[in-house]
């Protein structure tokens, strides 16, 4: 499909010579003559690349404004800024407005469509890296045989069909927004945009602008996620961390369901269904002063919770197998050789949960090792610092034997219960007891049994 390259400039000739050179180099153009005629175009259909004379008919600066404008609508639309009357000022502003390019009249012909063979070639590196993480994101699954991942499917079929607010708990990297993903895949909302704000990555002072929007003073207006989600679905990724003051903000759309711009004077209203996720606890909290109970009571509709994935053991076997499948798809390369059953996987504390196994399989099919034995080295070398076996001889050269057996032994069935899911019959088989004596051992150790 070809680039569509919005030109816009007062100058008549300019103006034909530009639609000139970029139609014969094979793009598709669009022309504007002045301010309004270019903000129409601009809000008809954002271009894939723009070119704006910085000096139009409303001013010194009214090209900037149009700059402002389009990045408002997509920061990635690359604009290539060009004026007869440049100086170093008005380059710098340009540039710090989000500009591409800044070109001076008279232009070298050549030059200028290089800069816009760049454009056009940043635009679709960005999209195809957009559409690349989207669809590996999107395509993935929620894995495990686990009771707690089988109770968030369960979750997930219920309250999709629902407009309900829900906040997700769960520790960092264990799959909080591929649930809220899931959730907006199966609801009546699927068509409509799914818009996440890191409450964890804002600085302080744009958490409004990021929330709300805003008004500028050239007249452009700014999007906020609210506005960005409307008819869609907003995740608010690690809310515990947004200010007090942006908190009672929320609080108040969330009641009269409308809001303003900052520096706005209208209400905006906006149908949005939120859902709020947390590695906090988020009662905790609201005990310490950190979020407003109030807030809470509003999000906190429907509740999910997924544990850390050293608690659900069983589910690491499935999401071995299931990213060494997606991932060698994804590199085109042959199928790893993984052992699910490793025991430095198995007994890893994965801090990072189902995200630090992910990365290990990527950070294996990247080296490509040819053997097995490779992979395991790979393996013991990524995750040599929380070696199960490592820890527990460090915790037991300063205690009795008999000590250091039963805190062995603790341990070690309390991991072999968790990867057989709580199977009596299948942990027993597999460390070599009858069922009788692994219920009374287990007993003895202090270990709570789970179905």
């Amino acid at each position: 499909m070809k680039a569509e390259i919005l030109i816009v400039d007062d100058n008549s000739d300019i103006r034909n010579i530009l639609n000139e050179l970029i139609v014969d180099a094979g793009y598709k153009t669009r022309v504007a003559a002045n301010y309004n005629q270019a903000l129409n175009e601009i809000d008809k259909k954002i271009p894939d690349v723009a070119i704006l004379d910085v000096k139009l008919d409303k001013g010194d600066h009214d090209g900037i404004q149009l700059l402002s404008h389009i990045k408002s609508k997509s920061k990635d639309v690359p604009v290539i800024m060009i004026s007869g009357h440049a100086n170093i000022e008005m380059a710098i502003s340009s540039l710090k407005h989000g500009a591409f390019e800044f070109v001076e009249k008279p232009f070298d012909q050549a030059r200028l469509l290089n800069f816009i063979t760049r454009a056009v070639e940043n635009l679709n590196l960005k999209i195809q890296n957009k559409e690349y993480e989207n669809k590996l994101f999107s395509s993935f699954d929620l894995i495990g045989n686990s009771k707690n991942i089988a109770t968030i499917r369960d979750q997930i079929e219920k309250i999709s069909v629902t407009d309900s607010r829900i906040i997700i708990n769960g520790p960092s990297g264990s799959g909080k927004e591929l649930i809220a993903r899931k959730i907006h895949k199966k609801s009546k909302r699927n068509n409509k945009p799914f818009i996440i704000l890191n409450g964890a990555l804002l600085d302080n002072n744009k958490y409004e602008l990021e929330l709300f929007g805003e008004e500028k003073i050239d007249g452009s207006i700014s999007y906020g996620a609210l506005e960005k989600a409307n008819k869609g679905t907003l995740l608010i990724d690690q809310i515990s961390d947004i200010p007090l003051d942006i908190q009672s903000k929320i609080l108040r759309v969330l009641i009269d369901q409308k809001f303003k711009r900052v520096n706005g004077s209208s209400d905006i209203k906006v149908d949005v269904r939120l859902i709020c996720s947390s590695s906090k606890d988020l009662k905790s909290e609201i005990e310490m002063g950190n979020f407003r109970e109030d807030l809470f009571h509003r999000i906190n509709v429907f509740e999910i919770n997924i544990d850390p994935l050293s608690d659900r053991i069983s589910d690491i076997p499935l999401l071995i197998k299931y990213f060494s499948k997606k991932i060698t798809e994804n590199y085109n390369i042959k199928d790893l050789e993984i052992d699910e059953n490793d025991n430095y996987i198995l007994n890893h504390k994965w801090k990072g949960n189902v995200r630090e196994l992910r990365n290990l399989i990527e950070r294996i099919a990247i080296l490509q090792p040819d053997s097995k034995d490779k992979i395991s080295n790979i393996i013991k070398e990524s995750l040599k610092s929380d070696h199960f076996q490592e820890k527990v001889s460090e915790n037991s050269l300063s205690i009795p034997l008999k000590e250091a057996r039963e805190k062995f032994e603790k341990e070690y069935l309390t991991i072999q219960l968790k990867k057989f899911n709580g199977n009596i019959s299948k942990t027993a088989n597999f460390v070599g007891m009858e069922r009788s004596a692994l219920h009374r051992k287990l007993k003895g150790l202090g270990i709570k049994e789970f179905n």
